[in-house]
C-alpha cells in the first residue's frame, strides 16, 4: 500500500538573521532566496517549491518579524516587512519557527507568538547547529526552547550544510493535508524571473555594501527581454536600476572609476545566469530617489507590499 500524497504551504517565520532564507534554499534544492549576513535581507514574500518524495512543500519564505525600535525600523518598508511576515500566516497548513541554536532572546518570543496566535501546527527548527562545539550543550537548549510551548516536533538543523533536512521533512508532510501537488516537479518559486533578477542583484549590493549602505539601496528592473536572433541559445537581456537615497550613497555604489557597480553587476549576472541556465547580457544604472524607503508609494511602484 503506497502512502497518500501529502501537499500544503507552510511559513517559515523567525527572527531577521537566523536563516529562514538558507533554510528554504536548501529545502527547494535551489536559490529562491537570497542571502548576506545583514538582517532583513529577505524583503519580499516569497513561495518556494520543494517537490520531495510523497509530497510537496509550498514554502512561504519571509521577512524576520522584528519589534520597531528607533527610526530605521520603524520606516514604511519595515512596516511593510513586517505585514509581509505576519501575512504569510493567512491560509497555510503548518509553520516553522527558525531559531538560532544556543539562542533564544525577545524577538523569537515575539515570533512564536505570532505562531500562536495563528493557531497552526508548529515546527521548531533550530537552526547552524553546526556552530554549536559541545553538543552536550544543545540538549539543554532544546528541553529550555520547547518549555511551555506546544511544538509539533523540535529538529535541529543546519540549512547552510544540509544537515538533519530528511527528518524535518518527514514532519511537515505528517502535517500537511493529502491532495496532489499544486505545482509541477520542475517549478522552483511563483516569482517570476524578472523578480528574480532584481533579486540576485540586490544580494549583491547587500553582500558588498552591506557595512557602508545596509538598507538605502533596491533595485527596480526596467527591461527584461529574451535574445534568439542569430543565435543557437538564448540570451537574455537585462536593464536594472538601482535606487538609492542620496547623491553621496549613489557615489559609493558607483566607485572609483565606476570599479565597485562593475563588481556588483558582474557576480549578480553569473548568479541569474546560473539560476536561469543561459546567457545574460546585464546594464546598471544608479539613481537617486530621496527618501524612498519611508514613502509607501514609492515603495509600491518598486514592488514592494505585494
Amino acid at each position: 500500500m503506497t502512502s497518500p500524497h501529502r501537499a500544503g504551504q507552510v511559513a517559515v517565520i523567525g527572527r531577521p538573521n537566523v536563516g529562514k532564507s538558507t533554510l528554504v534554499n536548501a529545502l527547494v534544492g535551489a536559490k529562491v532566496s537570497i542571502v548576506s549576513n545583514r538582517p532583513q535581507t529577505t524583503r519580499h514574500r516569497l513561495l518556494g517549491i520543494a517537490t520531495v518524495p510523497g509530497g510537496q512543500l509550498l514554502l512561504v519564505d519571509t521577512p524576520g518579524i522584528h519589534r520597531e525600535q528607533g527610526r530605521q525600523s520603524s520606516t514604511a518598508m519595515h512596516r511593510m516587512m513586517n505585514r509581509a511576515a505576519r501575512g504569510a500566516l493567512e491560509g497555510v497548513d503548518a509553520a516553522l519557527l527558525v531559531v538560532e541554536a544556543g539562542r533564544w532572546d525577545e524577538e523569537d518570543s515575539l515570533a512564536h507568538d505570532a505562531l500562536r496566535e495563528a493557531g497552526v501546527p508548529v515546527v521548531l527548527v533550530v537552526n547552524q547547529v553546526d556552530r554549536i562545539r559541545d553538543k552536550a550543550a544543545l540538549l539543554p537548549y532544546l528541553q529550555q526552547a520547547s518549555a511551555g510551548r506546544a511544538f509539533a516536533a523540535v529538529h535541529p538543523v543546519s540549512a547552510l550544510k544540509r544537515k538533519g533536512l530528511e527528518d524535518l521533512v518527514a514532519s511537515l508532510l505528517a502535517l500537511l493535508p493529502e491532495q496532489p501537488a499544486p505545482y509541477g516537479e520542475d517549478e522552483i518559486t511563483d516569482k517570476s524571473q524578472r523578480f528574480l533578477a532584481g533579486e540576485l542583484l540586490r544580494e549583491q549590493l547587500m553582500r558588498q555594501l552591506g557595512n557602508e549602505l545596509p538598507y538605502a539601496t533596491t533595485v527596480e528592473i526596467e527591461s527584461f527581454t529574451e535574445d534568439t536572433s542569430g543565435r543557437s541559445d538564448m540570451l537574455l537581456r537585462i536593464g536594472a536600476v538601482i535606487w538609492v537615497e542620496r547623491d553621496g550613497q549613489k557615489a559609493i555604489v558607483i566607485g572609483k572609476g565606476g570599479s565597485r557597480l562593475r563588481e556588483i553587476a558582474s557576480k549578480a549576472r553569473l548568479q541569474m545566469e546560473r539560476l536561469f541556465d543561459c546567457k545574460v547580457f546585464l546594464e546598471t544604472w544608479v539613481r537617486v530617489r530621496a527618501g524612498w524607503s519611508d514613502d509607501e508609494a514609492a515603495l509600491r511602484t518598486l514592488g514592494y507590499d505585494q
